[in-house]
C-alpha cells in the first residue's frame, strides 16, 4: 500500500494557498488508495482518522488526531470525499490539523504572540477619512465590536484615521491576551491564527470564538472596505477567485473551532 506521507506531505501542509497550488501544478495528484475512512480512539484520549483501519500520519509523522469527535468528523469527511485522486486543495481542515500538530504544538507561545501582534495593528482601529459613506459604514459596523471589546474584554483600543501606526495601550493587548488563553491549544490557536490572518483582525477572531459573530458576519466585517470598492468600481475574475479561496480557508477554520467546543 502506498504511504500517504510520501505523496501528500508538502501539498497538505504548506500554509500558503498560492504555494500549495504551485506544488499541485508540478506534481500529479496521488491516487486514492483506501476504501474506507473511519474514526478511532487515539492514545492521548483524542480521536484518530483511520484509512482502511490504519491511522493517518501528519507530514512530520505524528498521528493525525484531534481532541473532539466533531473535529474528527470534519477530517473524516474530507478524506471520504476524495474520489479517484486525492486533491489537497479540497482538504483545508486536514491542512489545519497538520499545522497544529506539527507546527503550533512545538511553539504555542510564538503563535499566541503573533495573534497579539495583529491586535496591536488591528484592522478595526484604522479608519478612512473619506469618502463620507465609507466612514459612516465603518463606524456603523465596526464600532459595536470595539465597544464589545472594551466592555467584555477590558480592551479599550485607540482609533485613528489613515494607516500611520498607532501604539495601542498595553491594557488593551492584555485584555485580548486574557480572552485568547481560553483557546490556547495547538488546534485552537491554529484556527484563531488562520481567522486572524485572513481577516487582519484579532478582535474579529476573538469575537467569533466568543460567539459574538457568525463566520459570515466576521468575513463581511473584514471585507467592508473591499466590498465598498466593489460596489463602486466592480471586481475581476482573478480577485474574485482569490477571495473565494480564502473564504474556503475561513470556513474550515471557523468550522473546526466550533467543533472543538
Amino acid at each position: 500500500m502506498p504511504d500517504i506521507r510520501d505523496d501528500l506531505h508538502q501539498a497538505l501542509s504548506d500554509p500558503d494557498p498560492v504555494r500549495r497550488a504551485q506544488i499541485q501544478m508540478h506534481k500529479p495528484l496521488a491516487k486514492r488508495f483506501y476504501k474506507s475512512v473511519g474514526i478511532g480512539p487515539a492514545e492521548d484520549g483524542g480521536h484518530a482518522i483511520l484509512l482502511d483501519g490504519r491511522t493517518v500520519r501528519t507530514p512530520a509523522k505524528h498521528y493525525l488526531t484531534v481532541p473532539t469527535q466533531a473535529a474528527a468528523t470534519l477530517l473524516a469527511a474530507e478524506w471520504d470525499a476524495q474520489k479517484d485522486e486525492i486533491d489537497p486543495a479540497t482538504m483545508p481542515v486536514t491542512r489545519l490539523a497538520n499545522t497544529a500538530i506539527d507546527g503550533v504544538s512545538k511553539d504555542i507561545r510564538a503563535v499566541f504572540d503573533d495573534i497579539l501582534n495583529f491586535a496591536g495593528t488591528d484592522l478595526l482601529c484604522y479608519r478612512a477619512s473619506d469618502p463620507e459613506g465609507l466612514v459612516a459604514r465603518q463606524s456603523e459596523r465596526w464600532d459595536p465590536l470595539i465597544t464589545w471589546a472594551a466592555e467584555k474584554l477590558g480592551a479599550r483600543f485607540v482609533l485613528v484615521e489613515g494607516v500611520v501606526h498607532q501604539l495601542q495601550p498595553r491594557a488593551a493587548i492584555n485584555g485580548v491576551a486574557e480572552a485568547l488563553r481560553a483557546y490556547a491549544t495547538p488546534l485552537g490557536l491554529a484556527c484563531l491564527h488562520t481567522i486572524t490572518t485572513l481577516t487582519g483582525s484579532a478582535l474579529i477572531a476573538i469575537a467569533f470564538a466568543e460567539k459574538q459573530l457568525s463566520a459570515q458576519e466576521a468575513w463581511a466585517l473584514a471585507h467592508l472596505d473591499e466590498d465598498w470598492q466593489i460596489e463602486h468600481w466592480g471586481t475581476d475574475d482573478e480577485a474574485f477567485q482569490r477571495r473565494e479561496n480564502r473564504w474556503r480557508e475561513m470556513q474550515a477554520a471557523t468550522a473546526t473551532l466550533d467543533a472543538l467546543r
